[in-house]
């Protein structure tokens, strides 16, 4: 199952322990790179474009939960203190 990814008004809350920071996120990207090699062999990309990517798992750093990840709202730039 595809876990939906964070917008500029959205960001990650684990829902067991709260967590707002810290997250091991398992992706699947598809990308032409273009790679280039010092006269050593030593492999450098310099160009990469995503051509797909969609991310299968988020698991929580804080509680160690699994697929337990739920979309909140960012608090705004904008609100007064």
């Amino acid at each position: 199952m595809a876990v939906p990814t964070p917008t500029a008004e959205t960001r990650w809350r684990c829902t067991l322990c709260g967590n707002l920071t810290r997250f091991d996120v398992t992706r699947s990207t598809k990308a032409v790179e273009f790679i280039h090699l010092d006269l050593a062999g030593e492999p450098r990309v310099e160009e990469r474009d995503v051509l797909s990517e969609t991310i299968e798992s988020v698991r929580c750093r804080w509680c160690n939960a699994v697929d337990q990840i739920e979309l909140v709202d960012r608090p705004s730039a904008n609100a007064s203190a």
